[in-house]
């Protein structure tokens, strides 16, 4: 049996819901947020299976299958490619030049998923290319990245490359940071490696953040003697933008008597200490200045004749290089090649015998400033840098068998700082991380193959600190 109903509707002259004159036109639109995405997931599907693909794009050895309409829609690049009269609007196949394969790779991948990783190995060659393909997104992203790393080891190679590649905002705030943390850019290479016009931009800036301007000066002299032979002759051209009123003046007088002799740094005087007078001697100045010691020249000293004289070179010129004695011979540990302006994990034997340099085994990480100190007939390489990377990591050579190997690490990142030996222990005290001169100290044992800190630091942090020890008498 069926239930019968009826409705009866009562007429009436108004709608059942009110609306305002206003609205009575307009509609409900719904917006599905989660439909753009389920799209592309597809179309991404598709490419992977390579259906309905109508294009392939190339570049170096790499092929991609993709579809013309959602490469356009992405990239304003690619639009005007297919849109446009081009012989490549109809092409099946297109190369892309001057974007390595698998950064082109990544780039489509990008178009379809919305999914990119921005590294430090691959933000170089990946800002170009995405700037290339009018990627917006990803050339922000790209220059997000590199303004989270600015480091005062590498703000002025930033500032270069957004330069180059017209990055606006990244250059800017790269060079806000160098000129913020000066102190420290000016003891990089990068600072080192700048042409004349930029030290002179950098330093004329009103913005230089320095606690005074002795500090400006010395970056100046150490600017021209990192190759002194052919950037004294810019001396003038720089201090017009060194504020000389604003050093003190004994500051003032002492340092200009240095550099009329064209070496605030690099010097040749030699002094000795008297242990039974207790009186410090000069001796005979070297033949030449030396500042880091960046020739493979090498020169000796005669005490009984109070000469220097020149011995055999060493095989490889080095910078910043560490040294030590371990049962009479002497060894150039690492540093920095100045002609390639490569670290090195090269390490040389003298033999003061034979008047011979020879080639022992290499560490296993280069060092440039590694910190060397010889402990029980071992020779320790401590720290050091490789490029802007400053390491905490210990190696110790054997001479008996010619080998090189791991300890422990350090507690900090430390290069050119002073290593010595007091009772069985090796003791590295300060250097600089890269950012900071350091103030802290601390010392290994070799029995428990462990590092630990001195409780309390030096008053002052130091870096390229010589350090010595004196025994105190009964």
């Amino acid at each position: 049996m069926r239930l019968a109903f009826s409705l009866s509707i009562k007429p009436s002259s108004q709608p059942l819901i009110q609306t305002g004159d206003d609205e009575k036109n307009q509609r409900t639109i719904t917006v599905n947020p989660a439909h753009m995405g389920k799209a592309f997931k597809v179309m991404n599907e598709l490419r992977s299976k390579q259906l309905l693909c109508d294009v392939m794009i190339v570049a170096e050895d790499v092929e991609i299958e993709a579809h013309r309409v959602v490469l356009a829609a992405c990239s304003p690049y690619f639009c005007a490619m297919f849109t446009g009269d081009m012989s490549e609007s109809k092409a099946k196949k297109i190369e892309i030049k001057d974007v390595d394969g698998q950064t082109l790779s990544k780039l489509i991948d990008y178009i379809y998923t919305a999914e990119i990783e921005v590294t430090e190995e691959n933000v170089q060659v990946l800002l170009p290319a995405a700037s290339l393909l009018q990627l917006m997104d990803v050339r922000q992203n790209c220059c997000d990245f590199l303004q989270s790393q600015l480091h005062p080891t590498n703000c002025l190679g930033i500032r270069a490359f957004a330069d180059v590649h017209t990055c606006t905002d990244l250059l800017q705030q790269a060079n806000a940071y160098a000129e913020q943390h000066f102190p420290e850019v000016m003891l990089g290479e990068e600072f080192l490696s700048l042409s004349l016009d930029q030290v002179c931009s950098l330093i004329s800036s009103d913005k230089l953040t320095v606690s005074s301007e002795e500090k400006v000066f010395e970056a100046v002299i150490s600017w021209i003697n990192y190759e002194k032979e052919t950037r004294l002759e810019h001396m003038a051209k720089l201090m017009e933008h060194v504020r000389l009123p604003l050093l003190p003046r004994d500051y003032l007088v002492q340092v200009m008597i240095v550099v009329g002799g064209q070496a605030p740094k690099a010097i040749r005087s030699v002094e000795c200490y008297d242990f039974e007078e207790d009186r410090w001697d000069q001796i005979a100045e070297l033949p030449s200045r030396r500042c880091r010691a960046g020739l493979a020249s090498v020169e000796a000293y005669s005490y009984k004749t109070n000469e220097w004289f020149f011995v055999a070179p060493m095989n490889t010129r080095r910078s910043s290089v560490g040294v030590g004695v371990v049962e009479g011979k002497l060894y150039a540990v690492g540093g920095y090649d100045g002609a390639s302006r490569q670290c090195l994990s090269t390490v040389e034997q003298y033999n003061p015998a034979t008047n011979e340099w020879t080639y022992v085994a290499d560490m296993s990480t280069r060092r440039s400033g590694a910190g060397v100190g010889v402990l029980s007939g071992q020779l320790y390489a401590t720290g050091g840098h490789d490029g802007p990377l400053v390491r905490k990591s210990v190696e110790v050579y054997d001479p008996g068998t010619n080998t090189w190997k791991q300890v422990a690490d350090m507690n900090m990142c430390r290069r050119n700082a002073g290593v010595c030996a007091v009772n069985g222990l090796l003791y590295v005290v300060g250097g600089d991380d890269g950012s900071c001169n350091l103030a802290s100290v601390e010392y290994y044992n070799p029995v428990t193959d462990k590092w630990t800190l001195l409780p309390t630091n030096m008053s002052t942090g130091r870096s390229y600190a010589g350090v010595a020890v004196i025994h105190k008498p009964l």
